[in-house]
């Protein structure tokens, strides 16, 4: 098993930046992909990013494709998601998931750990 803890969440302004960490206990992260998902009041979990075990494959929603960048540090046992250019459609919670695996999945239900989320409100 792997417990997650976001952070890193916060209030910005429409264009600003904000970095998203996820750490997750255990000695065995790299076995799991990871990923981040968000969900806006009223609306459904949505996938915003995947990376790989290693890190050497990475996908994003075209919603943020060219804004955030997810990485991680196997070492440290974290993910990270880099915001830039934040727009207001971006203010949701976002969760940290992880899979263990190979097939980098983006949907939801096929993420087996989550964290408690982290709130990002953007304003215009």
């Amino acid at each position: 098993q792997v417990q997650l803890v976001e952070s890193g969440g916060g209030l910005v302004q429409a264009g600003g930046s904000l970095r998203l960490s996820c750490a997750a206990s255990g000695r065995t992260f790299s076995i799991y992909i990871m990923g981040w998902f968000r969900q806006a009041p009223g609306k459904e979990r949505e996938f915003v990013s995947v990376i790989s075990r290693g890190g050497g494959s990475t996908y994003y929603a075209d919603s943020v494709k060219g804004r955030f960048t997810i990485s991680r540090d196997n070492a440290k046992n974290t993910v990270y998601l880099q915001m830039n250019s934040l727009k207001p459609e971006d203010t949701a919670v976002y969760y940290c998931a992880a899979k263990a695996g190979v097939v980098v999945p983006t949907t939801p239900d096929q993420f087996n750990y989550w964290g408690q989320g982290t709130q990002v409100t953007v304003s215009s």
